[in-house]
């Protein structure tokens, strides 16, 4: 193998390093900062999302927004936790007959698979105002969730990404309402 193989070879492989390096760097870019896969390991959120299904999060969504009632929000509370956004900040929100209403009215709530017990307050008592700059959280799976009813409404510094895109299982490809 001559000397100009060899310096053919050497260059070639620079160049595949060079860009393997920089579709690294790309891809931890936008997973830190624009989207990220997560698992859903709990049943929080049944019927709109499964244990075990795959959802992409955008974490833009918020950087030029503020969260909106019914968007299924991730935040932090220890852990990282998905619930739906139910009462915005400064309104008040009753639970009572098996509704939640705010500032009153009954919110419609479609995506719901039964009923919700109202008994379960967890430790808040109501009706209850939401805090400024804070949401109040709530699970699909509303009598079977660890929500703001038991951990109190979410600070709008702890959210920091929105459910976009189911991608696992197939059967349940498509965007998360």
């Amino acid at each position: 193998m001559g000397q100009k193989n060899k310096s053919f070879i050497f260059n070639e492989a620079m160049s595949w390093l060079r860009d393997i390096i920089i579709a690294v760097i790309i891809a931890l870019f936008v997973r830190q900062f624009a989207f990220a896969h997560t698992v859903i390991p709990t049943g929080s959120m049944i019927p709109t999302i499964q244990i075990d299904d795959h959802i992409f999060v955008s974490k833009l969504s918020y950087y030029f927004s503020d969260p909106q009632r019914g968007d299924i929000v991730v935040f932090h509370h220890d852990v990282d936790l998905i619930k739906r956004v139910i009462a915005l900040p400064g309104e008040e929100i009753d639970l009572r007959d098996g509704k939640v209403y705010i500032n009153g009215e009954p919110l419609e709530e479609d995506y719901l698979n039964e009923p919700m017990d109202t008994g379960i307050t967890g430790f808040l008592e109501f009706p209850y105002k939401v805090p400024k700059d804070c949401y109040f959280v709530m699970g699909d799976n509303r009598n079977y969730s660890k929500d703001s009813r038991y951990f109190g409404p979410v600070h709008r510094d702890q959210i920091f990404a929105k459910a976009g895109f189911r991608i696992w299982p197939l059967k349940s490809f498509g965007f998360v309402k």
